[in-house]
C-alpha cells in the first residue's frame, strides 16, 4: 500500500533520486528543497515518513527533526536522517533529536529502501 513520504533534500540530484526510487516502489512523495518549508508542508501533507537531509542551507536538519518531534500532529511520524555528516558522535546527536534511523551518504538504494520499508511497516 502506498505510503505518503516527505523528502527533505536541498541537492537536486539526491532529491530526484530519492523521489524516483520511492515512486517506483509505489509511494506518494512530496519533495521539499527549502528547510524553511518543512513544517508547513508536513502539516499539509501528513506524511507517514520523513526523509531528512541534515545539512540544509539556513537551517539544521537536526533542529527540524526536533521541531517535528515537538509538534503534536507530527511527533509520531518516523524520520530517516540522510547525511554526508558521518563523523564521530553525529549519529548519536541526530538520533537524540528524534530520528528513528540514520544513513550516511552516499546512500545505496538497497539499504535506503530497507530502511524505508522498516520505518513504514512494510
Amino acid at each position: 500500500m502506498a505510503k505518503r513520504i516527505l523528502v527533505v533534500e536541498d541537492n537536486d540530484l539526491n532529491r530526484k533520486l530519492f523521489c524516483d526510487v520511492l515512486k517506483a516502489n509505489g509511494h506518494e512523495v512530496v519533495p521539499v528543497a527549502d528547510g524553511n518549508n518543512v513544517i508547513a508542508t508536513a502539516r499539509k501533507f501528513a506524511p507517514e515518513l520523513v526523509i531528512m537531509d541534515i545539512q540544509l542551507p539556513g537551517v539544521s536538519g537536526v533542529d527540524l527533526i526536533a521541531e517535528l518531534k515537538d509538534n503534536g500532529d507530527l511527533a509520531k511520524v518516523p524520520v530517516l536522517a540522510v547525511t554526508a555528516y558521518a563523523g564521530k558522535g553525529d549519529e548519536e546527536r541526530i538520533r537524540g533529536a528524534g530520528a528513528e534511523d540514520y544513513l550516511a551518504k552516499p546512500v545505496s538504494i538497497g539499504p535506503f529502501m530497507a530502511a524505508v520499508r522498516r520505518l513504514v511497516g512494510e
